[in-house]
């Protein structure tokens, strides 16, 4: 019996011998006080020298690896390892928690770093990504996150002098962080050539941006920004492990055993060897230092802890020690004296003691040491080696006795005996051998019985026996000395043994689990004085059980610290300890035991706070003692709320099955039916599982909850008002203090709770993310800002949350046990309750965590379940009703006292003014005094007490009560058989609501003629029910049995009942009396029917499959229905009473002639046209449309059609009720969707006239009454239902722009592949040929000084000699032609008043000024920007938002994100990584420009909202399954925006952290469907307007659709713009310019009347992507990447910036002496643009693509190359054609005029070059080519003497040709003496060095050289111009890069004079202008 409970002494950890100095680096500092902090095993230790004292933290749950010191001292935070690892930050001085941070990193925690001034605690994780996360820690919220390296981290540090800036350190790199909104961008260090990459394992951060880090080598490395500047080499002679900055300077400390000083230049100052000092040793390795002061702390890898002080140096002070290496295994305990004695693999052994907490000696062995075992007589000391040798030492000097080998394997356990004549000693090979002490050891006997290897052993008492267990949890006994095996039981019965180390025998039976079978009890120890045994396991856990324990899953208490396993644990010699080793932690921990008698005086050690439930836990297997659980809460714990399928599943189900059935539906659909249903009355209330969840209001009205649904309830006027939020079963319900908003929690997936209000029902906010299965507690703090909410997750998850924000503020396990009640402390915020079973819990706020204790309960009562709690009248007082009917008293965690309250148990508890109301199962209320002494007054629930205005029947006496309330002056009392009562302070009681008691409610028939309808429950009650105002239940009876379906008579006169055991009866409709009763059938009577008209036959459907016919007057059977397969479901009769309609559950549908019950077939086509009494069946042709795409998951359940024959309604699984068009033909019919019931809807009822629909929750036990309204009556109510689920088939229209704009697929630039098809061998990976000197075999160096060879000519004619060649230093974005308009929009905006306008192309932001065409740049982005948007309200003024490109959404730098900017300084506010894959294709900002809306292109185009100034995240949702194309806020609104796409328009609410959405309602208007929406603008009166791919603008009212402007465009409407001043709208689109239409229209508010403005483009289309309207002007961004700006007066076009509209722009010449280049491009046009007036100067439209252009050496003439193999000479100064030939016909990929300006090279795509002479004139006749190129032509250069021409092709190789022969030159020597004109070509020995090491896909694609031939700048498929120093022979040579396109540059050119260069883009196809900056020279 004792075994059962717990025992009742305890231990307490006193003392732990250890530090971590293995794996870990900088974990020992000094706090404030002086005091020294640092962790050993899963305890953070705090130490104070000055007491020799140790404090303990103890809330982590495995291994502490990691530790940082706030900067005020005090606090620390240290991580830990293990699956879920968390960081507590913990006060080092009360060693309480102050925070945990939770739920991010996986494996561990490996750094931690405070910023400079302790708010943000940065940490790294031991993942794969090594992930960096920075936290707000006092909220325990995460402020970002970022992969951090693809190695381990082993440093990070904040920047101490720049505000979010961190440096990281780890293998193989350093990387310098910044952190901007939420985003952690690293730069990489750069090493150069300063110093060695390699490993750094340490930093400080100093000033001006210096940091100072240690490496492997033992070198400091001194960085500047990203740069390393200089290295201290040899600051020590191996790898720096620690490096501390303090106010002196910096301590390092490192693998050498040194500690150097630092002055804060780090010069050096001074340096102390640890290892030439007294306590010094070869191998000291130093893991971590501080320096304070004259105190230096030093941690070493052998787990010790030295102070210094500095000017004693010589003589560090030991002040702690421990094991280090390898696994601790060997204790032993001194028999006489308060010592322990232990022995580990590290070969050491070690005495320690217990009174002064100090080692006291050491001895280091030859081998590693198992176990250890001292003499009776405390004179010697055996050790068992690893080896299998033991050794016998002295205590008193450790000197050597013996040395003996017998055995090979591992000595795992030797004992002396008690008499201390004999050791024996077990092996690892299974055997036991004996030896005699006196007898120097002599082996005496052997004991071989085991099978496995020796574990543990024992003595008795009297020294004859020995007790072994082995490896296969064998125990065995053998005879002392000789070692003979005993195998008769008795024998050894009576024995008495010495010791108890054994872990399998009878007295610890108890110490393993009831159902476990395995070996992780590592050791035990019976303290037989005290009765407790103590025990070792593999989970770091040290437990006390009661001795003996007999009986498995014995109960315990449980103390944690150990982190892995516990290999040994001992009582000390006088029991006053419990000494326990740890394996892997090398830690000695010293538990101080406290018996029973002392723990009364004891309270102050009420249980220590932590997370992991611990220190001192009650055990986990159910206590025996405990009373049996009221039946009713036993019922309540089974209930496990799960579904099957969850609501929030459904859109993916509907997709997959979509996907399946593609090709199915062809026939079009009918459209849903114009009436619509409105909840109006519910009958019900949810007792029966849920407590406390009825409340008063403000106004006096009631709320509660029943079903899906929240109810209010006016008592006056007996109505009700419903919160209709919720998709599935509401399970709690609590109220705000001002009882104006409530709480209500759901069932689901993923479940929510949902904070609303009770005046105008709509939802405050929704909270979810943190729950599964369900919520079932709730509670409001005192001052309304938070909330608490339970799960019903496996362990009960506790979530406080900020409820208005929507922000999760802490999260903590609650229990294994179902939790009941939730209650926030009224006077302290963070503190809270939670109850239920056997339950009792405090908690705490700690940051992101909650702690919890337990409460105490003591000796005063047992541990209890816990059905209801309040607090009392001080923060300290709580009270809880239990399970046995007693109200516990509570003081602080103690339980004071307990008081009988009720028989059975307390359910409902409500504090008051001046005292306490309870209710119970008993069904009585009580009213008590405010301490529990008196009870004042009690109300029994009685029948005779009902007040004659109540609404309904009351079932029974004493009903359980579940829900109390004051308020009003009653009380207000919830049953748990579904009724409301109000109980008048004088006694009288009212009934207010009821509704069936728990079990399935099926049955349901309407009267004929009258407002009633009938119920009948598996509660075994027959209901009737008044639908009519008076909403109450009429009448009642109890049945025998429960009944599945009732029927009245045609008269109205008889009800029959089907009952569940297969009987019938037939009630008189007014008394409900008997009339008639049959018993023919075993199983449920499912439905049940009289024929129409007199009613004379009565058809009876049974669960056995059959259908019986009774004769009504003679009460006779008359027919039997046979031949259905499954169980009848429905049975409907024909108007004649002639034939039988029959539902099966095996989905048949037969017929079945009356009164024979003869099977009929009729052809499936026929039966609509039978006319049918009534309509029940949910089969056949007429209702195949009801059943849904996800058919196979749910199941339509009932049906019932309006007596008009036209609106089919069904109830199904899922708890929808929809309405449909009847018949409802095809397939997947439209419909209208209602939810309020939870799970199946069982039966739906039109009544008599058809003005209401009355429906039945099976599970949810309510009955529902809905009004039905008119097609034409009822006005617009917005939220009537939801529209059906398949999208329609119809497409959305349309036109090519927009299917271009939805399949564009977006890739970053890391991933671009190559834009010309080449192949071959890149140039950087080919073999070199031998230069000339080499194949003559002249050695390198061996010419002669002064060479008689010519000089080398230039490889390249320069044309400014004279002047000083200087090269280029760096490129400056100066001018972008360009604009990003084919596949983005609304992204032209002005500025400043119109004076700016902005825009962007490729990856940069463009601010360009209207008057100068100046423009400047914002660069930050790192790749192409797809939106851009602009923040309107007047506090952000220039704010802009930019979206960008990215891949995956993993946080990464090239995730997809969001840059919040200023547009006149450039600055960087915030960077936003999103979550969106892919891209970012819309941005919008909120009202009060503080929220920013984005959407992604990721597959579900997720929509977020973020608040963008803190870089937080506020609330994220799946937007579409297709291309939403734009979202935005409504300009008055934070809360609400809109979004559209394809086929999709969307309303949204933001409430807390939640988006609610509602799709647009179309069926409004006869014929609108819906369509592809491109466009969105807004008006007053919450009125929307979208643009359609149609060019309708569609208008909506709420979510209405309330009227179309039919082609308010010709084309699709792709822009739109409200304008905020006077609301009027612009909106453009694609159309044909004519006389009175025009592609940018201005319209007023309402979208009545419109002006329509022509652009004059010359265009054939115009296709308007953008607009804005400024001060008068419109202005117009367009597909052809023009920005024109209109003037609204005159209707002006000032075309401000043009672009090519189509890339790539493949032909690019610079004039040779004037600042003009021209561009040709694949949209047939070439360009001529002057950089000086930065405008477009002319345009050529060519008919077809150009692909390269040339000016003609005087710029007199041009050469244009087309696609198509013509190409064309153009006179500059007319434009007039000068002449034109096509001898290919394929694209001209270059041409080029010679220097003389004879010959005409042109280079195609035929593998050829053509010459022609030019001095022939214009007839252009092919004089001759080039042969055997070997692959298409790339690029060509002449030689300055128009003698040679060079060719790189596309296979990686470069040609030199004779010109113009066109012969091959093959000689390698005269190629290197040419000097050429030009040089563009990529290829060549000259470029090695611009192939980079990245381009396996991606190839440079052009290249110039500068024409003072120094300088080159190269164009590739990532986006980058990069700039060489010309030539670059050398592989991967260096280089500066500059961003500014998007992938595929495709050419590049200098501008004469090398003042600009110009580069060309081939997917942007825009020409960007860089400014040249030449290196400025000194004369000296």
């Amino acid at each position: 019996m004792a075994a059962r409970s717990a025992p009742s002494c305890h231990l307490r950890l006193e003392w732990v011998y250890g530090y971590r100095g293995h794996q870990c680096r900088n974990n020992l500092y000094y706090t404030a006080a002086k005091e020294i902090v640092y962790f050993v095993a899963g305890v953070g230790v705090v130490y104070s020298p000055r007491e020799h004292r140790q404090k303990f933290y103890r809330g982590h749950s495995d291994d502490i690896i990691s530790l940082a010191l706030h900067p005020e001292r005090v606090l620390v935070a240290t991580g830990q390892v293990g699956k879920e690892p968390y960081i507590c930050v913990w006060d080092s001085y009360t060693v309480q928690t102050i925070s945990v941070l939770k739920d991010v990193h996986t494996h561990g925690i490996a750094c931690l770093a405070f910023d400079l001034d302790g708010q943000r605690l940065v940490s790294v994780g031991l993942d794969s990504k090594n992930a960096v996360c920075v936290w707000d820690w006092k909220r325990g919220k995460m402020l970002s996150m970022a992969p951090g390296h693809t190695d381990r981290i082993f440093d990070i540090s904040w920047d101490l002098y720049q505000p979010n800036k961190l440096v990281s350190c780890g293998v193989k790199h350093i990387k310098f962080w910044s952190l901007c909104g939420n985003a952690l961008t690293p730069k990489r260090g750069v090493f150069g050539k300063t110093g060695d990459l390699q490993t750094i394992l340490c930093l400080a951060c100093a000033r001006d941006e210096l940091t100072y880090s240690g490496a492997l080598n033992g070198d400091i490395y001194v960085w500047k920004g990203i740069n390393l500047i200089r290295t201290i080499q040899g600051a020590h002679t191996a790898g720096i492990f620690s490096m501390n900055a303090c106010e002196e300077g910096f301590a390092t400390g490192g693998r050498d055993g040194c500690i150097r000083l630092w002055d804060l230049t780090f010069k050096p100052i001074t340096v102390i060897d640890l290892r030439e000092t007294d306590q010094g040793y070869k191998g000291l390795s130093v893991r971590s230092v501080c320096w304070r002061g004259d105190h230096i702390l030093v941690g070493t890898q052998d787990s010790e802890i030295f102070e210094i002080v500095v000017h004693e140096r010589k003589k560090p002070f030991l002040i702690m020690q421990g094991h280090c290496e390898g696994e601790l295994w060997a204790l032993a305990i001194h028999p006489t004296k308060p010592l322990a004695v232990t022995g580990s693999d590290d070969r050491s052994v070690r005495i320690w003691s217990l009174v002064d907490h100090a080692l006291i000696a050491r001895c280091n062995m030859e081998e590693p040491i198992r176990c250890a075992a001292v003499n009776v007589d405390g004179i010697h000391l055996a050790l068992g080696m690893k080896d299998g040798s033991f050794t016998v030492l002295r205590v008193r000097d450790m000197t050597e006795v013996v040395h003996i080998k017998d055995r090979k394997e591992a000595i795992h356990e030797l004992k002396y005996s008690p008499d201390g004549t004999y050791l024996a000693v077990g092996c690892n090979d299974s055997s036991v051998d004996i030896y005699g002490v006196s007898q120097r050891y002599k082996k005496m006997g052997e004991c071989v019985g085991s099978l496995s290897f020796i574990t543990h052993l024992d003595w008795s008492s009297d020294s004859r026996y020995l007790q072994t267990n082995d490896g296969n949890g064998k125990r065995l006994f053998y005879r002392m000395p000789g070692g003979k095996e005993v195998t008769n039981k008795d024998e050894t019965k009576g024995v008495h043994w010495a010791s108890w180390t054994c872990v399998s025998g009878l007295e610890v039976n108890g110490i393993w689990p009831k159902y476990s079978d395995i070996n992780d009890i590592n050791s035990v120890d019976g303290n037989y004085i005290g009765q407790v045994l103590v025990t070792a396991d593999d989970y770091g856990i040290v437990k006390l059980f009661r001795y003996p324990c007999l009986r498995k899953g014995a109960k315990f208490r449980k103390y944690i610290g150990h982190s892995a396993h516990v290999t040994n644990v001992r009582w000390s010699h006088d029991h006053q300890w419990v000494i326990s080793i740890g394996g892997a932690d090398h830690a000695v921990f010293q538990w101080r035991f406290i018996p029973e008698r002392k723990l009364k005086d004891a309270l102050h050690i009420a249980p220590q706070e932590s997370l992991a439930d611990s220190n001192s836990d009650e055990s986990d297997s159910d206590l025996s003692d405990v009373p049996e659980l009221d039946s009713e809460i036993e019922q309540e714990t089974q209930l496990t709320y799960r579904r099957q399928v969850y609501k929030e599943d459904l859109p993916q189900l509907k997709e997959q099955y979509k996907e399946k059935q593609k090709s199915g539906t062809s026939k079009r659909r009918e459209r849903a039916p114009g009436n619509s249903i409105r909840l109006h009355f519910v009958h019900g209330y949810r007792g029966y599982d849920c407590r406390s969840n009825l409340f008063y209001t403000q106004i006096g009205e009631i709320v509660y909850h029943v079903a899906a649904v929240g109810v209010i309830y006016n008592r006056q006027q007996n109505t009700q008002r419903f919160y209709l939020g919720h998709d599935d079963d509401i399970l709690c319900l609590a109220i705000h203090p001002l009882k104006d908003y409530v709480a209500t929690g759901q069932v689901g997936r993923d479940p929510s709770v949902h904070i609303w209000d009770t005046e105008t029902i709509k939802p405050l906010s929704i909270l979810k993310g943190y729950h599964q299965y369900g919520v079932c507690a709730v509670d409001f703090s005192a001052d309304g800002k938070r909330l608490a909410s339970v799960g019903i997750d496996e362990s009960h998850t506790v979530v406080l949350w900020d409820w208005k924000k929507g922000e999760k503020l802490s999260i903590a396990r609650g229990s294994k046990d179902k939790i009941f009640v939730v209650k926030m402390n009224p006077y302290v915020p963070d503190k809270l309750i939670t109850a239920g079973i056997k339950h009792m819990k405090f908690w705490r706020r700690a940051g992101g965590g909650l702690v919890g204790r337990k409460g105490y309960i003591g000796t005063l009562g047992k541990n209890e379940t816990m059905m209801c709690a309040v607090y009392g009248w001080t923060e300290e007082m709580a009270f809880s009703g239990t399970s046995t009917g007693d109200v516990c008293i509570w003081r602080d965690i103690f339980l004071v006292k307990t008081v009988k309250a009720h028989d059975g148990p307390v359910f409902s508890m409500h504090a008051l003014e001046k005292g306490f109301v309870t209710g119970g199962k008993d069904g009585v209320v009580a009213l008590w005094d405010d301490s529990f002494e008196r009870c004042l007054k009690t109300y029994a629930i009685k029948r005779a007490a009902l007040a004659p205005g109540s609404k309904g029947l009351l079932l029974e006496d004493n009903p359980s009560i579940r829900a109390i309330s004051l308020g009003h002056g009653h009380i207000l009392v919830g049953t748990k058989n579904g009724e409301i009562l109000e109980v008048d302070k004088s006694g009288p009681i009212t009934l207010l609501v009821q509704g069936h008691m728990e079990g399935e409610v099926w049955g349901l028939a309407t009267h004929p003629y009258l407002p009633i309808c009938a119920t009948v429950s598996d509660d075994k009650t027959l209901r009737i029910w008044d639908l009519s105002p008076s909403h109450c239940m009429l009448a009642v009876r109890k049945l025998k049995k429960g009944g599945r379906c009732c029927c009245f008579s045609p008269d109205g006169k008889a009800l029959a009942v089907g009952l569940c055991d297969g009987s019938f009866l037939m009630a008189n409709a007014d008394t409900l009396e008997d009339l008639v009763s049959f018993h023919h059938r075993k199983d449920i009577i499912s439905d049940i029917r009289f024929s129409p008209g007199s009613g004379k036959y009565l058809a009876v459907a049974s669960h056995d499959s059959f259908v019986d016919i009774y004769n009504v007057m003679s009460s006779k059977r008359v027919g039997i229905c046979k031949g259905a397969t499954s169980y009848i479901t429905h049975i409907d009769w024909d108007i004649r009473g002639k034939l039988l309609q029959v539902n099966t559950g095996a989905k048949e549908q037969l017929f079945f002639e009356a009164p024979r019950g003869k099977r009929q077939t009729i052809p499936r086509m026929e039966v609509e046209k039978i006319g049918w009494a009534s309509w029940t069946s949910v089969l056949g042709l007429c209702c195949e449309g009801i059943w849904p795409v996800i058919g196979e998951v749910t199941d339509i359940t009932a049906s019932c059609l309006t007596h008009d024959k036209m609106v089919l309604a069904t109830g199904d699984d899922l708890g929808f009720v929809k309405l449909f068009r009847y018949p409802a033909k095809g397939k997947f019919g439209k419909f209208k969707r209602y939810v309020a019931h939870s799970t199946q809807v069982t039966n739906v009822r039109w009544t008599c006239d058809d003005s209401m629909l009355v429906t039945l929750g099976g599970a949810d036990m309510s009955l529902m009454v809905w009004t039905n309204e008119m097609e034409g009556s009822r006005e617009k109510r917005p939220c009537d239902s939801e529209e059906s689920d398949t999208g329609s088939e119809e497409d959305g229209g349309y036109d090519s722009d927009v299917t271009r704009e939805n399949e564009i697929s977006y890739t970053i630039r890391a991933l671009s592949t190559n834009i010309r098809p080449m192949f071959g061998i890149k140039p950087h990976l080919q073999q070199k040929e031998p230069s000339i000197d080499e194949r003559q075999g002249i050695v390198r160096g061996s010419r002669p000084p002064v060479s008689r060879a010519p000089p080398q000519p230039e490889k390249l004619q320069t044309n400014n000699v004279g002047k000083k060649k200087r090269p280029i230093e760096d490129l400056m974005l100066e001018l972008v032609f360009g604009y990003r308009g084919r596949d983005c929009r609304n992204n032209v905006h002005y500025l400043n008043d119109g004076d700016d306008i902005i825009y962007h192309t490729a990856s940069i932001g463009i601010l360009h000024n209207v008057a100068t065409g100046t423009q400047s740049f914002y660069q930050e982005h790192n790749d192409d920007i797809l939106c851009l948007t602009v923040n309107q309200h007047p506090k952000f003024i220039n704010i802009v938002a930019t979206g960008q490109v990215g891949d995956s959404a993993d946080m990464s730098p090239t995730a997809p994100s969001v840059h919040i900017w200023d547009a006149v300084n450039k600055q960087t506010l915030a960077i936003l990584r999103c979550y969106h894959s892919k891209g970012v294709c819309s941005v919008s900002f909120s009202a009060t420009g503080k929220l920013l809306l984005s959407v992604g292109l990721d597959p579900e185009h997720t929509v977020t909202i973020w608040r963008w100034q803190e870089g937080a995240k506020i609330a994220s949702k799946a937007g579409h399954n297709q291309r939403i194309f734009v979202a935005e806020f409504r300009p008055d609104s934070d809360s609400q925006f809109v979004s559209v796409g394809v086929k999709h328009v969307k309303f949204w609410t933001l409430a807390g952290r939640a988006l609610l959405s509602k799709k647009g309602l179309l069926s409004t208007l006869e014929d609108a469907r819906m369509q592809t929406m491109l466009a969105v603008a807004f008006g007053a009166n919450n009125l929307t307007f979208t643009g359609t791919i149609s060019g309708d603008v569609c208008v909506w009212k709420d979510h209405i659709l309330c009227r179309v402007v039919a082609r308010a465009h010709n084309g699709p409407v792709f822009a739109m713009y409200t304008t905020l001043r006077d609301g009027l709208i612009v909106t453009g689109g694609k159309e044909r310019p004519s006389k009175e239409g025009g592609a940018v229209k201005l319209w007023d508010q309402e979208l009545r009347r419109c002006r329509a403005f022509r652009l004059e483009t010359g265009q054939v289309t115009d296709c308007v992507r953008s607009v804005c309207r400024g001060r008068g002007k419109i202005l117009v961004g367009t597909r052809n990447a023009e920005i024109i700006e209109v003037g609204e007066k005159n209707a002006a076009c000032n075309i401000l910036v043009n672009g090519h509209v189509d890339g790539p722009i493949w032909g690019l010449a610079t004039h040779p002496s004037r600042d003009f280049f021209l561009s040709a491009a694949e949209d047939g046009t070439v360009r001529l643009w002057d950089i000086a007036d930065k405008k477009m100067l002319n345009k050529v439209n060519l008919g077809h693509a150009a692909r390269t252009v040339c000016y003609s050496p005087e710029g007199d003439m041009v050469a244009i190359g087309m696609k198509n193999g013509e190409f064309i000479i153009l006179l500059v100064s007319s434009l007039k054609i000068w002449g034109k030939k096509r001898d290919r016909r394929c694209a001209i990929h270059d041409i080029r005029f010679s220097p003389d300006c004879r010959f005409l090279a042109v280079g195609s795509s035929e593998n050829s070059v053509d010459f022609y002479d030019l001095s022939l004139g214009p007839t252009l006749n092919r004089t001759s080519y080039c042969k055997d190129i070997p692959s298409f032509v790339i690029q060509m250069d002449f030689s300055a003497d128009s003698r040679y021409l060079q060719v790189s092709t596309g296979c990686y190789k470069r040609h030199v040709y004779e010109v113009p022969s066109g012969r091959h030159l093959t000689d390698q020597a005269a190629i290197d003496r040419i000097t050429w004109a030009t040089w563009t070509s990529i290829l060549g020995s000259e470029v090695m060095g611009i192939w980079s090491r990245h381009a396996e896909k991606a190839d440079v694609n052009c290249a110039c050289v500068s024409h003072s031939g120094i300088s080159l700048v190269t164009g590739d498929d990532f986006g980058m111009v990069k700039l060489f120093d010309f030539p670059c022979p050398e592989k991967f040579a260096k280089h500066k890069r500059f961003l500014g396109h998007s992938p595929h540059v495709t050419n590049i050119r200098f501008t004469s004079g090398d003042r600009h260069v110009i580069s060309a883009g081939g997917d942007d196809c825009r020409l960007v202008t860089f400014s040249a900056q030449e290196q400025t020279v000194f004369a000296s």
